[in-house]
């Protein structure tokens, strides 16, 4: 019956009989016996299937018989009869809902879209194909074309003006795939929105989507609450949909455009997470580039991180691909015979001031950084003498040409200044860490300078000899005219130790000469200035508020400092202190934040020692443990940090009698 093409004579009958208003319930019957065939069969033949009835087989041949139903049809309109695609609609649908897409459309699709390149009928045909589609079964037939279109011109010939006749298509289109979805291909949105914007009568529809989706990006919750994948997800779409705008387009809704670019931007960057910032910066770049054509651009000076391989190339057209490719045009200079001039770099500190605050001078500028630090360290007294003014121009010092590894020589001659005079420089990298002129990328440098700052002096230094351990050297001591038998095996092993070599066995032993710990005068200088302004909320800048990425590093590196002032004389007071500080922010919202109170915690306990803890303390611990075990701390901060946090705060307090916990 399959075998011989019975299944198509079926539904060409009913497709006949629809046309003179058949039964529904023979019509019903037919379209379950003919979708759920492999299954019936495998009820009834338990196991025994003839491999016709495989599904992998079974829904390809369906496809066939589908494509024989249309080309009857075609051929009846093409005669002036009449008749109906409804059911062979019906039957796709079911197909398709029931998870065989890939079966029925494999064979269903290459067909349709040779049939329909310059035939007008057969274009009605399919586009009535697809609109005859029940809704229930509609998002998945609908999915399945969006899927394995070859692009989008294919998918607005099969489909026509679905979306505008439809409104469960319509829905699906532009609600459910672009912002309740966010698991398909790069390939399925340049479809969508590429069929958008191929007719006049679908174009609102794309504005209308593009509007939505600039909604979605620059709402503060959905940027907090949904995960980097649909942020991702959704920013692609923004930037395909971008590029089919026209210029009349862009100006009918350039305000709206602009005022979604804001509030978006300003959200993307508030994140803590470095790429959904990053994703920030390339859409509000992208708007700004279209929106404003003459007039200046948004350009962010913060690097772009590996999301914008993912997003840009294969997203955008040309309007923003040309800003990644090169101008392979020009034809390049033979410098195979030229030298490299070397310039002398400055000997003297306050050259190398003068270098790097005004110099015009490049290479000599590139020189100057590069053998900065080198000259900090080898001249401690000629740097003290200029340490602020100095350590003010690296704070600010920008790079004026692509030298390699610029942040990094500039990071160690900051650290290095700041080692070599630690007080007097301190104020300038703790006091601006609440001001509002410097931006957040200054503020994670200060805060990494001084941590390694920190460090460094708190690290000894290793002096001293190694001492290598070796065995005198064996000599043989014979005994001239003894020939007695009692001597031989003395001579015997003598011999035999002559002729061994040995080897000193371990490590070689290295002293280490006793210095103080440099940290100790100026831990207060380094962490009491981060710490004393973090409650007050400036104008436009909160900590206790929005400002929650600059409140994570200042969290980390207060307990990275805490930790490395262990044996000092102010580490109790700090520890008191930085316990403090923590209580105040014990229920922030942002897990950044928490990870860092946490490790707060953990490092007052192993740097102050356990008879100031227990003495001193005692009031700040029992806080701390009734916070970190109590029901409000174990519902939102139930981790690994925050157990041992727990547990080492207990057998502190355990081992003092006077303590009653």
């Amino acid at each position: 019956f399959v075998q011989e093409g019975r299944i198509s004579a079926v539904m060409w009958e009913i497709c006949q009989q629809q046309a003179q208003a058949g039964s529904p319930d023979l019509q019903e019957a037919l379209l379950n016996k003919i979708v759920c065939l492999p299954d019936h069969v495998s009820n009834k033949l338990q196991g025994k299937n003839p491999p016709v009835f495989f599904p992998q087989n079974y829904f390809p041949f369906l496809g066939g018989a589908v494509i024989q139903v249309l080309q009857k049809i075609s051929d009846s309109l093409r005669g002036g009869l009449d008749c109906s695609i409804s059911f062979v609609s019906h039957v796709l649908g079911k197909v398709c809902v029931h998870g065989r897409q890939e079966e029925i459309l494999s064979v269903l699709l290459p067909r349709l879209m040779d049939l329909t390149k310059s035939d007008c009928i057969w274009q009605r045909i399919c586009w009535r194909l697809v609109e005859c589609v029940p809704d229930r079964w509609m998002e998945a037939v609908v999915l399945g074309f969006v899927q394995r279109a070859p692009g989008a011109d294919v998918l607005s010939r099969l489909l026509g003006n679905l979306v505008v006749k439809n409104k469960k298509a319509q829905f699906v289109v532009t609600q459910k795939v672009l912002l309740l979805q966010y698991g398909h291909s790069t390939s399925v949105l340049q479809n969508l929105l590429g069929y958008l914007s191929l007719d006049s009568l679908r174009r609102a529809l794309l504005i209308k989507v593009l509007l939505e989706l600039l909604e979605t990006w620059s709402s503060s919750s959905a940027v907090k609450h949904s995960p980097p994948e649909q942020q991702q997800y959704i920013s692609k779409a923004i930037l395909i949909g971008l590029s089919h705008l026209k210029e009349h387009e862009i100006e009918s809704c350039r305000q709206e455009l602009l005022t979604s670019m804001m509030e978006g931007v300003k959200c993307h960057l508030d994140s803590s997470l470095p790429q959904i910032r990053c994703l920030g910066m390339i859409v509000a770049e992208s708007i700004s580039s279209k929106v404003n054509t003459d007039g200046p651009v948004l350009k962010f000076q913060e690097p772009t991180c590996c999301v914008l391989s993912h997003l840009t190339p294969s997203c955008a057209s040309e309007p923003f691909q040309t800003r990644l490719q090169h101008d392979d045009d020009l034809i390049p200079y033979d410098m195979s015979e030229d030298k490299e001039l070397k310039v002398k770099a400055p000997v003297y500190i306050r050259d190398c001031i003068e270098v790097l605050a005004g110099s015009e001078d490049v290479d000599k500028w590139e020189a100057t950084v590069k053998a900065l630090e080198s000259l900090v360290r080898k001249n401690p007294a000629a740097t003290r003498e200029v340490s602020v003014e100095l350590a003010k121009i690296l704070l600010h010092l920008e790079e004026k040409t692509c030298i390699e590894g610029f942040g990094e020589l500039r990071q160690r001659a900051q650290v290095a200044v700041l080692t070599t005079d630690p007080i007097p420089v301190s104020p300038s990298y703790c006091f601006p860490f609440f001001q509002l002129r410097h931006r957040q990328k200054m503020k994670q440098l200060k805060s990494l300078v001084l941590v390694l700052a920190a460090q460094e002096l708190s690290c000894p230094k290793s002096h001293g000899k190694t001492k290598h351990s070796g065995a005198p050297k064996p000599c043989i001591q014979l005994l001239p005219g003894s020939d007695s038998s009692k001597d031989w095996r003395r001579i015997v092993d003598e011999r035999i130790k002559s002729k061994t070599r040995r080897f000193a066995m371990g490590r070689s032993q290295v002293e280490l000469a006793a210095v103080p710990n440099e940290f100790s005068s100026v831990a207060g200088h380094f962490f009491f200035p981060l710490i004393q302004h973090f409650d007050r909320p400036l104008t436009t800048f909160d900590l206790l508020g929005e400002d929650h990425l600059v409140l994570g590093r200042l969290v980390h590196t207060l307990a990275i400092l805490m930790y490395l002032a262990v044996n000092t004389v102010a580490v109790t007071a700090m520890g008191r202190a930085l316990l403090e500080f923590v209580w105040t922010l014990r229920f922030h919202t942002d897990s950044y934040v928490r990870q860092g109170l946490l490790s707060c915690i953990s490092s007052v306990l192993l740097s102050v020692p356990k008879e100031r803890l227990l003495e001193d303390v005692t009031e700040e611990l029992l806080e701390t443990q009734s916070w970190l075990g109590g029901k409000m701390g174990w519902m939102g901060w139930c981790n690994a940090s925050g157990f041992v946090a727990l547990v080492f705060v207990q057998c502190l307090l355990n081992c003092d009698g006077s303590s009653n916990v």
